[in-house]
């Protein structure tokens, strides 16, 4: 799951749509459009794997970079927990839980 945040999309050889739009948009002013495009895409991602559901995504802007907050539950083991992805432009992806 999270090898789809830490790629682009399009980087992956023979496999043009894994990865995620985030990094192109980091940028970009988080107007609603911007907002809403990201979040399509991050529930595809969430949406592509049959073992987790994600609710309650909230994306706001981070210092130099984009936060993703939400609720992971993961199927198998009946276990929750909340995810926090901080897509910052000079450090990469760094990951809270």
């Amino acid at each position: 799951l999270l090898n789809h945040f830490y790629v682009r999309q399009g980087e992956r050889l023979m496999n043009p749509v894994f990865g995620t739009i985030i990094w192109e948009l980091l940028f970009e002013p988080l107007t609603p459009e911007v907002q809403n495009i990201i979040l399509q895409n991050v529930n595809e991602i969430f949406n592509s794997d049959p073992r987790i559901q994600a609710t309650n995504i909230l994306i706001t802007p981070y210092e130099t970079g984009l936060q993703i907050e939400c609720n992971l539950k993961y199927f198998l083991y009946n276990i929750q927990e909340n995810l926090q992805m901080k897509f910052d432009q000079n450090n990469g992806l760094l990951l809270s839980r």
